[in-house]
C-alpha cells in the first residue's frame, strides 16, 4: 500500500503523506457544524469511544490510492439532534474543497462513516 500520493507537474513530482492528507482531513471535518471529532476506524469493533485528538486525526481517516485516484474515508462522532445527512454532505464538500485547494489533490471519493451520535450539553 502506497504512503503518499504524488502530485505530477511541469517542475517535476510532489509526493505528499497520507498522515498530511489525513491531518488536512481532520481538520477540514472537525470545522463543521454538527461534529464531535474524529474516532478510530475500529472503534466500533474495538468498542471504543473517544474522540481522537488532533495528532491523532491520521487513525480516523483512511486514504486509498489506486490507478491515480484517491479515496478518503472519514469516521466521524456527530452531535445528537443533527440531521446526519447535511452533516455527512458539508464533510464531503470540504474535504474535497480543502484538498483541492491546499494540496491540489482531487479526491475520488469521500465516504463519511458515523461510528456514534453524541449527546453534548452545552
Amino acid at each position: 500500500m502506497k504512503m503518499s500520493v504524488t502530485i505530477n507537474n511541469q517542475h517535476g513530482n510532489v509526493d505528499i503523506a497520507t498522515e498530511v492528507i489525513a491531518t488536512v482531513v481532520g481538520a477540514s471535518t472537525t470545522e463543521i457544524f454538527g461534529v464531535v471529532g474524529m474516532t478510530s476506524k475500529s472503534a466500533v469493533k474495538d468498542n471504543v469511544r473517544s474522540v481522537l485528538r488532533q495528532e491523532n486525526y491520521s487513525k480516523g481517516v483512511v486514504v486509498t490510492t489506486a490507478d491515480n485516484e484517491t479515496s478518503i474515508d472519514v469516521y466521524v462522532v456527530i452531535s445528537y439532534g443533527v440531521k446526519i445527512s447535511e452533516v455527512a454532505k458539508n464533510i464531503q464538500e470540504r474535504v474535497r474543497f480543502n484538498l483541492e485547494n491546499q494540496l491540489g489533490i482531487t479526491a475520488s471519493s469521500v465516504n463519511v462513516y458515523v461510528q456514534n451520535v453524541k449527546v453534548v450539553e452545552d
